[in-house]
């Protein structure tokens, strides 16, 4: 072939090259810009429909899952804010009681519940407790649920049944128990919650025995000590309170490095001698792991200004409680260390599933 012809046969093969290069990268382009479009249509096309949703939540009855029977702790918070809540937002919040085992089996129903704004659940420290008492818990405080806010924490209460313990302040309690090994028995809510491993601290660091007996939830605990089934227990101020108020239960210590304003003549274990013996209890509101941020962060915001509220403040006051402004991811990384915190108590103390 002439050299002018092959040059001109290379000059129009490369050009086609090019040419069709030039058309395939820009119809490559043409399809990544028209992929990225479509992406961000779609999301805003998803997105848009949820933000409605939110702000049109709740169209319908909502469910609190307490995993205690009805008349403990959970139930003292749990249904003021349901009421407070259904004022709010006009949509009534209702409250659906789960007890057993140490609130173990209302946490996996919850777990299982649809995440669709419609179910939350009412957590407690006794959920922190569980992963390390129980082996094989069919949910994951951790990823099974989205941490939305806690609701109340409140201090640990030593109470007796005047009729069955004499004692009436730490020294004679202790002296008490120290004369006589498992003579006497203490209540909990159930095995592995706070109060239990409350009754085990407090024997660790007194050198006592106290025979535990665990029920399905602080409501019946409390119900047999007034009957006078039971001896004492360490339990939540909340379900406490109005009792020893009413003069059916004495008051022996509270658990907390000050006194509280529900009970202002009680004093503190670090008052009688025990400045290392403090226990609280506090109570919170998770939603089932993918649950629309959209309604979780609207919750957040409604649930923040219920308890807020002077009526609900003042009940929070006299159940032995603050007002927490603990909400979201703050609140996941409280749970976290609380699970870890819960684990060496349980450790320590050698306490076991009955």
């Amino acid at each position: 072939m002439p050299l002018k012809w092959a040059l001109k046969y290379k000059y129009e093969v490369n050009h086609e090259i090019d040419t069709k290069g030039d058309e395939m990268f820009n119809q490559k382009n043409k399809s990544v810009f028209s992929l990225s479009m479509l992406k961000k249509a779609a999301f805003l096309v998803c997105a848009a429909p949820l933000a409605v949703f939110a702000q049109e939540w709740p169209v319908k009855q909502v469910t609190f899952l307490n995993p205690f029977p009805a008349g403990g702790g959970t139930d003292a918070f749990a249904r003021p804010l349901a009421a407070q809540l259904t004022e709010q937002l006009g949509k009534q919040f209702i409250i659906d009681n789960r007890g057993g085992a140490g609130g173990t089996v209302g946490a996996s129903v919850a777990a299982k519940a649809a995440p669709d704004g419609y179910t939350w659940f009412i957590g407690a420290t006794h959920h922190t407790i569980a992963p390390s008492m129980y082996k094989n818990l069919d949910y994951d405080i951790e990823k099974s649920f989205i941490p939305v806010a806690m609701i109340a924490n409140v201090p640990q209460v030593l109470v007796v049944n005047p009729q069955r313990v004499s004692a009436r302040n730490a020294k004679e309690f202790i002296e008490l128990m120290k004369k006589n090994p498992g003579k006497y028995n203490f209540a909990s809510a159930g095995s592995g919650t706070v109060h239990h491993l409350a009754g085990e601290l407090f024997k660790i660091q007194t050198g006592t025995f106290i025979t535990h007996i665990p029920y399905r939830g602080a409501g019946p605990a409390m119900n047999d000590l007034l009957a006078g089934q039971i001896d004492l227990e360490f339990d939540g101020l909340a379900t406490s309170a109005p009792q020893i108020n009413a003069g059916k239960l004495v008051a022996i210590a509270l658990a907390s490095n000050k006194r509280s304003p529900a009970i202002p003549n009680v004093p503190t274990f670090k008052e009688a001698g025990l400045p290392d013996y403090e226990v609280s209890t506090w109570y919170s509101i998770f939603a089932p792991a993918g649950t629309p941020k959209p309604i979780v962060d609207k919750m957040i915001v409604e649930v923040q200004k219920a308890i807020n509220n002077p009526e609900l403040k003042t009940i929070w006051t006299n159940n032995g409680s603050d007002t927490p402004n603990l909400t979201g991811d703050a609140f996941g990384k409280f749970v976290s260390a609380d699970i870890k915190r819960r684990a060496a108590v349980a450790k320590a103390s050698g306490a076991k599933l009955d």
